[in-house]
């Protein structure tokens, strides 16, 4: 038994990876394409691919459109811009290269493609590969370390320069070298900088430069090109050579973009072969401008030393007194001395006496009168006991006019006018109706002598308006 794949349903959308196609329903084109180029890019892994450039566009957005073909095969590419604008050079027709891709499909075609990531010629990887590995070595070995760098000469008596007598890099370095520092001899250590052999040669001319002892520090230059080109500089001999040099190494190789094991081994690493010119070569101009500021610095210098010993020479002169000179300044000094004294020994005494006055003309002033104090509480004292006098009457009036008024509003004097209060025994209660006269209810009455407790026996209640 085989499993069948099957597809989701019309109009369901993208498939789910890993889900089962029915084989009795039908799929979109579009369902079919994507679950391929999913199953594509999930089965190949990023692989390098080696071929000749066929139909090769640059679209007007910056992507690159192209073949890649063999003598039994081809295959469409495509690299978007973002990764193409990174590339090293733009590849033509008939190029052999190599791309570094992905595997994928063009789904609205439905056409099988490369996406390139990144590309190459043919053979650079190789010894690309080479190249990072003897840099890997060498590093591990310590041939690059920081500390065993040799620093400058600040003002080189010689320089010398290795390279090819007949290499364009030489006339821009003498060129250089003559413009900023024409007092400085060079010295050519002549060497071949490219094809069999070259390493070796530029080796042993900068062991034959540290043999001679003639210069202070070694250009080893030459022009840009390929990495084939440049790859004499990336042996290890050359390297080891550099390292070992006592004398300090720059190295301009190529452009500023190029970089190789020299580089690393070099002492410093300049950007261009005109650049290690600049590193190792003082400018005259700039050399001339400080010497004339230090020879201004100096003589200033020299002026204000001259000056601070002419004013040394003064003093020194006018101190140049004769013996008896000298005590009569000394004795009316003593004099002076001797007036001070006196006077420090009378100043305390007078100043004590000053402060002293001073003091009891404070205290003279600040001194209390006490007489005139107690005439103000005396009088203080009257006008208190006057107004508690008044107060105290004020307050007795108004008692005896309040008790008066309370006489009249009395409820003994109303009793003593013939009137009675008749309560309630039991409640209490003032009994102000005849209605609440009932037969047999005890009564409690209060006269103007005395009360009285009462029962009524028969009552007849009659409403009147008063007396």
């Amino acid at each position: 038994m085989h499993s069948r794949s099957s597809f989701p349903p019309s109009g369901s959308g993208a498939s789910t990876p890993g889900q089962p196609f029915d084989g009795d329903v039908a799929v979109p084109v579009s369902v079919l394409n994507r679950a391929i180029s999913t199953a594509l890019e999930r089965s190949f892994p990023l692989v390098w691919v080696a071929g000749e450039v066929s139909n090769f566009t640059r679209a007007a957005s910056g992507h690159w459109y192209f073949s890649i073909k063999d003598a039994q095969a081809q295959m469409r590419c495509v690299m978007f811009r973002g990764r193409a604008q990174y590339a090293e050079f733009t590849p033509r027709e008939g190029d052999k290269i190599e791309v570094r891709a992905l595997v994928t499909m063009y789904e609205p075609r439905g056409e099988l493609q490369l996406n390139v990531e990144a590309v190459r010629r043919t053979g650079l990887g190789r010894l690309y590969e080479a190249f990072l590995r003897l840099k890997a070595q060498l590093e591990a070995e310590g041939l690059f370390d920081a500390d065993n760098k040799r620093p400058l000469p600040t003002h080189p008596r010689a320089i010398g320069i290795v390279t090819s007598l007949q290499a364009a890099a030489l006339r821009d370095v003498l060129t250089t070298l003559a413009r900023r520092a024409p007092h400085i001899p060079v010295i050519v250590y002549p060497a071949p900088v490219q094809g069999a052999g070259a390493s070796e040669r530029l080796a042993a001319m900068i062991e034959a430069a540290n043999a001679r002892r003639e210069v202070d520090v070694l250009i080893v230059c030459r022009g840009g090109g390929s990495i084939e080109d440049l790859w004499a500089f990336n042996e290890e001999g050359l390297a080891r050579a550099i390292a070992a040099s006592e004398l300090p190494i720059v190295s301009g190789v190529g452009h500023e973009t190029d970089v190789t094991i020299a580089d690393f081994a070099a002492d410093v690493r300049a950007p261009t072969p005109t650049g290690a010119a600049e590193l190792v070569s003082p400018q005259r101009t700039m050399l001339l401008r400080e010497l004339d500021h230090r020879v201004a610095t100096l003589a200033r210098g020299f002026g204000r030393l001259m000056e601070r010993r002419a004013q040394q020479l003064d003093w020194l002169a006018r101190r140049l007194v004769s013996p008896a000179e000298r005590l009569r300044r000394q004795r009316a000094l003593l004099e002076q001395l001797q007036a001070r004294l006196a006077a420090a020994g009378s100043r305390p005494v007078r100043d004590a006496r000053a402060r002293f006055a001073l003091v009891q003309a404070h205290w003279q002033r600040w001194r209390p009168d006490f007489g005139v104090h107690r005439q103000t509480l005396d009088g203080f004292a009257r006008r208190l006991e006057h107004g508690l006098a008044r107060q105290h009457e004020r307050h007795a009036a108004k008692v005896a006019m309040l008790g008066a008024r309370l006489e009249v509003l009395s409820p003994q004097r109303t009793l003593e006018r013939g009137y009675a209060a008749l309560l309630d025994a039991q409640t209490g209660r003032a009994i102000r109706s005849p209605s609440a006269l009932k037969r047999d209810r005890r009564l409690t009455v209060h006269l103007a002598e005395g009360a009285a407790d009462i029962s009524l026996a028969d009552v007849q209640p009659r409403l009147t308006d008063g007396f």
